[in-house]
């Protein structure tokens, strides 16, 4: 008994071996994608872990940082008071000092030239 394929029947054992082969190429496909997403995982795990200290430690610095921040800000404050303090000083010094210098120097230079002009008179 032999039998003959017509060729319809080779055509559709083609397709169907074709099929199969494709089946098991997508299979394979999905494997390697899935292997692919299951490192993935794995990495993002990995990533998050090594990330939460740091991120709890970049909290702790910033935090540091705006207190430290705020205690440049309370001397640059004080800093600015304590110049118009002395300013202030200084302007009221000037004030309270030199008239009775000017007048002090005016003593003393008409003193000297009082002196000169007696010693012209004795010689």
């Amino acid at each position: 008994m032999t039998s003959t394929m017509s060729g319809a029947d080779l055509a559709v054992v083609i397709v169907t071996l074709l099929s199969v082969v494709s089946v098991l190429a997508l299979l394979l496909a999905l494997q390697l994608v899935w292997r692919n997403l299951r490192a993935l995982r794995t990495t993002i795990r990995d990533l998050h872990e090594q990330m939460a200290p740091l991120v709890a430690e970049l909290d702790a610095t910033l935090a540091e940082a705006h207190h430290e921040l705020d205690r440049v800000d309370q001397l640059i404050g004080s800093a600015e008071s304590i110049s118009a303090t002395v300013d202030a000083t200084s302007r009221l010094a000037y004030k309270a000092l030199s008239a009775p210098m000017i007048k002090t120097v005016a003593l003393a230079s008409g003193t000297s030239k009082a002196a000169r002009r007696l010693r012209k008179v004795r010689d």
